[in-house]
This record gives C-alpha cells, structure tokens and sequence, in this order.
C-alpha cells in the first residue's frame, strides 16, 4: 500500500505554533510521510533560494498539501501558488490569520477544498 506524502504549508519566519508540530507527530504516527519546511527546508539559507527550490520539489513529491493559514506568511503565499500550479490537493487545517475581507487566499483555499481539494476552473 502506497503511503500519503504531506507537504504543510505554515508560518516558518515568524514562529511555527506548536499546534502545528503536533499536527505533524500525529501524521508521522499514521505512517504518513510529511514534508515540514521548519525542519526539512534548508532555512540556513541567505536569500532563500534553496528554501524555495527544496519547497517545490517536495511540493511536487506530495500527494496532499495540508494548510495552517496565516495572511502575514509571505512563504506561504508563495507556497500556496506553487500548490495551485501543481494542481496539488489541498486541506485547510487551521488559521490563525485569514483575509476574509473582498477577495482572498483565505476564500480561494476555501473554494478549492469544496471542490475535493482541487480547483477547477
């Protein structure tokens, strides 16, 4: 049987909440295989490069990208697009920021979850 492969967009610069971390351990204690930047992605990284480079090949590696929303993460934003791109299935788990306000990311991600996960336009 084929594991799950996770990729979890959250907040990295400013702080990963521990909701998040646990959220993690519990996916790993289902046998899910989890790409998690905080501790995967090369954050000793200067200009962020590699960052985004190590971020897209595991987002491409993954089968689900799982979601904790913060409007203020500009990686998330920027991993957000790159899901949307791959066509990638998406879950919100959480937020702890959402822009909620006219049009949004926030709604987009929410769209895209009615819609199985995937947006079809």
């Amino acid at each position: 049987m084929k594991k799950t492969k996770v990729y979890i967009i959250c907040p990295v610069t400013s702080g990963t909440p521990i909701c998040v971390y646990r959220y993690v351990i519990s996916l790993l204690r289902q046998g899910i295989d989890v790409f998690f930047p905080p501790v995967d992605a090369p954050q000793h990284d200067q200009t962020g490069v590699e960052i985004v480079e190590s971020e897209k090949n595991a987002i491409e590696w993954a089968d689900e990208v799982h979601v904790f929303w913060d409007k203020t993460s500009k990686g998330s934003h920027f991993d957000l697009g790159m899901a949307y791109a791959l066509g990638k299935k998406i879950k919100l788990i959480d937020h702890f920021s959402f822009d909620d306000e006219g049009k949004s990311y926030y709604k987009v991600i929410m769209e895209w979850q009615k819609q199985g996960g995937h947006y079809d336009s």
